[in-house]
């Protein structure tokens, strides 16, 4: 019998937990953006500030040091995880994009749909790698170069939201690693690129087979989030249940607890164990999107009262607004309101003046570096601005 597995742990320990392992306990201030993204996981990228904001509350991160690092390949944005774009470090590169290989391919399927057939595709492929020989260009000066190559796929395309088959080759080449895409402005809130050749190849000699790659993401998953259970990791993965499980048995998890489905390493439980939730408030304004819920799609974790009603957040498994962290627990929410320049906010119990003070600090790194603190591209002032409305209201 497991004596550690038989102890129950408290659920306000439990949190404060999973934030020291995703080190918002200031563990990593000033460590590179590459090593903070390899200790806590890739950052979720959707065209908004959340890389940003992952960076800054674990390390400090300035936006010029997160661009820098982009700059000098440290850390990209590439097709990773379900096939969805995350921000990843280097040592990362190849693991990321073979784990991703198989998912994200709906364009493919509606062009091939729509009449594009797989040898179109490949001419298309190989007429764009030969158009980005000479240096990066953006989708329309692609076009231009190949020509007749792209396909136009006419009214019933545009319905479907694919107008060309050139997004079906930009992305199978993303996802071979012959090409990366790369923001206009060298910013990871960007809504426009250009696109490179990937020299040399992240995939070049990488020889994980298909079952090693997925057990090797388990296992940093494991890292970055444990406990967590399996259905988590399968979310997170996109891989089914079975293939989840196969990636799991040679890790040695344990159970937290007797008849308990959240696993982790056995090290990392008697760590949990031992580990005691500061005394003293640690508070972390962080993204919508930030790892400590979107791995494990976990806001009724993080509720001081996950059994009590708090209406803005009840019954979601992803935030509806950025949010504040108290030792891992959610103590609040939080919007940037550009238009003023300052963050609105509310907390679900009395505000502590160091949060103001915190709060405060951000909204002016905000103001300065960002500008703005979308959640993703589509979002704007206008369209946050029911949030903005509602967080002062429940703030007052």
């Amino acid at each position: 019998m497991n004596l550690m597995a038989a102890v129950k742990v408290e659920a306000a320990r439990l949190r404060a937990w999973w934030a020291h392992r995703q080190r918002l306990d200031g563990a990593l201030q000033g460590a590179a953006p590459a090593a903070v993204l390899e200790k806590t996981g890739w950052a979720r990228s959707v065209g908004g500030a959340a890389p940003y904001l992952t960076l800054h509350a674990r390390a400090g991160t300035s936006r010029e040091a997160a661009d820098a690092a982009v700059e000098q390949a440290g850390i990209h944005e590439l097709p990773a995880a379900r096939g969805c774009t995350y921000v990843v470090p280097a040592c990362h590169y190849a693991l990321a994009l073979a784990c991703g290989c198989g998912f994200g391919d709906g364009e493919r399927k509606v062009a091939l749909k729509l009449g594009v057939t797989e040898k179109e595709i490949e001419t298309l492929c190989a007429k764009v790698l030969d158009a980005l020989g000479g240096g990066p260009l953006d989708p329309e000066q692609i076009k231009q170069y190949v020509g007749p190559a792209v396909r136009d796929l006419g009214d019933e395309g545009r319905k479907k939201g694919l107008t060309t088959s050139l997004p079906v080759a930009l992305a199978a080449l993303q996802q071979a690693g012959e090409i990366r895409r790369l923001s206009v402005n060298g910013r990871l809130d960007a809504q426009r690129y250009r696109y490179a050749l990937w020299r040399p190849n992240p995939l070049t000699g990488f020889r994980l087979s298909q079952e090693e790659c997925t057990t090797e993401l388990a296992r940093l998953y494991w890292q970055w989030t444990g406990p967590a259970t399996l259905a988590e990791f399968q979310w997170f993965s996109g891989f089914g249940v079975k293939v989840c499980k196969q990636a799991a048995a040679p890790l040695g998890l344990v159970p937290l607890e007797d008849g308990s489905d959240r696993l982790l390493f056995p090290p990392d439980l008697e760590a949990l164990h031992a580990f005691r939730v500061p005394k003293d408030p640690c508070h972390a304004l962080v993204s919508s999107l930030d790892g400590i819920v979107l791995l494990r799609r976990g806001v009724r974790d993080l509720l001081p009262a996950p059994d009590a009603a708090f209406p803005l957040v009840q019954g979601l498994s992803d935030l509806p607004s950025h949010a504040i962290l108290d030792r891992g627990t959610l103590a609040g929410l939080w919007e940037f309101d550009p238009e003023n320049g300052e963050i609105a906010w509310m907390t679900f119990g009395k505000a502590p003046k160091k949060l103001e003070a915190e709060v405060a600090r951000v909204a002016e790194w905000i103001r300065i570096q960002l500008g703005d603190a979308r959640s993703f591209s589509l979002d704007s002032p206008k369209s946050r601005a029911h949030r903005i409305a509602a967080l002062r209201r429940a703030g007052r």
